[in-house]
């Protein structure tokens, strides 16, 4: 039953951060869209995508110490594949 259950938490972690690379890819199609935009928008984009990143991953962990953890990762490894993917296309 106690593995059942670890299972079942991994998949929500799983699933949040799955999630949250859809958003975060969102987030850069339109920074993408606006890339004329003064800087104080796209900080005011940054924190609503990541606002919402961490409302869709609260809905699903229960847990708001564990959600922005995992917020902040997956925004950490995004931007890292982001950034190493720009580096090797140019």
């Amino acid at each position: 039953m106690l593995n059942v259950l670890r299972v079942v938490i991994n998949m929500r972690v799983y699933v949040v951060v799955i999630l949250q690379f859809i958003i975060w890819s969102g987030y850069t199609f339109i920074e993408w869209l606006s890339k004329h935009d003064q800087l104080i928008y796209k900080v005011i984009m940054f924190f609503v995508f990541f606002y919402l990143a961490f409302l869709i991953g609260n809905q699903v962990t229960k847990s708001a110490r564990k959600t922005l953890f995992i917020t902040t990762l997956s925004l950490v490894i995004y931007t890292s594949i982001h950034y190493t993917m720009e580096l090797i296309i140019q």
